[in-house]
């Protein structure tokens, strides 16, 4: 649009030199020309109609109809039949100022160029948030969102979850990573997930099978249904899982049910609920913008797994916690230790370590961890959510989505893309892409 504003405006200029008819009929075409510039309309975002546009982006009955992800995965607690408890926010807020001078962001995938717009028409991005040692970079929100909307986490629960299990073992409220589950989360006691200890919950390493294929017949949608329903309850669901297929400790398999235990480990072992040490240990002292909220299940349990909601900016400002490791100002917020167990590649035992956990990522304590030399990791959920970080640059990248498939496994375009422009955004804003 610039260029032809750009060339509509040289031409008038040499119409200077032309004669009075000439300059006349030139001014009428430029006229003519700047208003179909500036009436054309906006692009439209990728399968925007197929998302409910016309609709004006509903948000249920059935929050995961196609036509409602768009509405429901940025207003879950407005959703009938969702129940929710709210993570207030504290008195101050953490300021996120506006870089003084922006950053062109480019990236290449499959060896053509992009820029982040283009990136942005390409993909089915709700929001996007870019930042470096503080200051917002770049901010968009697409589909109809806008600041005040709070985002589904899928799977970035996890990572909260663990930030909350890091700060129960600075208070010690829990003992040991290596305590059983059970001595905690009474409910799981003799079980064998109740006979794992933290440590290997974390590392999704029970041992135990669980499968998660997100087809509607595997076992995380048995967990799902329970939750939503409480029938059967979500404990004695958990309490089904005992065939192993390894030693506890000694591999990574991916497995939702884990994290629950690691939630019921949190309430059982401090008597509070998900929501209230979100708010009293995270949200008050990193200085949230906006009220977040878990969904509880029918036993007023939080999805620790799956359904942590905030806005783009509070995703933004926990990604700074973990890039500055759990510090802010002079008040460790979270231990230190704890979480480079939790996030550095180089600390993880080997079958942890990227490209031995998985093909690409390694994993930590409910963290993906990029096989980067720099320390790198990522909170990720289903359909496209993601909080990337690499702390020693202080570039963290927020991505919310409502891509049509689940994982990867099912459709790897949007996520190789979401790779490489992430490796676009650390190459742009000088961070360090040096591979293992």
């Amino acid at each position: 649009m610039n260029s032809r504003r750009n060339k509509a405006i040289l031409f008038k200029r040499e119409a200077a030199a032309w004669n009075p008819l000439s300059r006349a009929l030139l001014m009428t075409l430029t006229a003519a020309c700047l208003a179909a510039v500036c009436a054309s309309p906006a692009l439209a975002e990728p399968d925007e109609e197929a998302l409910g546009k016309s609709l004006g982006y509903p948000n249920g009955p059935r929050w995961t109809a196609m036509e409602n992800r768009v509405g429901a995965w940025s207003a879950l607690d407005r959703v009938p039949g969702v129940l929710t408890e709210a993570v207030a926010r504290g008195n101050s807020v953490l300021p996120l100022p506006r870089a003084s001078v922006p950053a062109l962001i480019k990236y290449r995938y499959r060896n053509l160029g992009y820029t982040l717009d283009e990136y942005l028409e390409r993909r089915r991005i709700t929001g996007l948030l870019i930042l470096k040692n503080g200051e917002i970079v770049a901010e968009r929100y697409r589909y109809g969102r806008s600041e005040d909307a709070r985002f589904l986490s899928f799977s970035m629960a996890k990572s909260v979850t663990s930030m909350l299990i890091g700060a129960a073992l600075q208070r010690g409220l829990i003992a040991s990573l290596d305590d059983p589950a059970g001595q905690y989360a009474k409910d799981l006691q003799g079980s064998a997930y109740g006979q794992t200890p933290i440590r290997h919950l974390l590392r999704m390493s029970s041992g135990r099978t669980f499968t998660e294929r997100y087809d509607g017949q595997d076992d995380v949608s048995k967990l799902s249904r329970s939750f939503a329903t409480g029938t059967p309850t979500v404990a004695s669901v958990l309490r089904s899982f005992s065939d192993r297929h390894s030693l506890s400790g000694q591999k990574f398999v991916y497995a939702s049910s884990e994290t629950e235990v690691l939630g019921r480990v949190l309430t059982g072992a401090t008597g509070r609920s998900m929501a209230e040490l979100t708010s009293d240990w995270l949200w008050k002292p990193m200085g949230a913008e906006r009220d977040a909220f878990w969904c509880n299940g029918r036993d007023r349990q939080a999805g620790a797994y799956f359904c942590f909601n905030a806005s783009l900016r509070d995703w933004g400002r926990l990604g700074v916690l973990m890039a500055n490791d759990g510090k802010l100002g002079e008040q460790q917020i979270l231990p230190a230790d704890y979480l480079r167990e939790a996030t550095d590649a180089a600390l993880q035992p080997a079958a942890f370590a990227p490209y031995k956990a998985t093909p690409y990522f390694g994993y930590g304590y409910q963290f993906w961890l990029h096989p980067l030399k720099e320390r790198s990791f990522a909170f990720q959920g289903v359909h496209g959510q993601s909080v990337f970080v690499q702390p020693a640059t202080g570039i963290v990248m927020v991505q919310t989505a409502v891509y049509a498939q689940a994982s990867g496994h099912q459709d790897p375009e949007p996520y190789a893309e979401r790779a490489a422009f992430w490796m676009g955004v650390l190459q742009s804003l000088g961070g360090r892409t040096e591979r293992y």
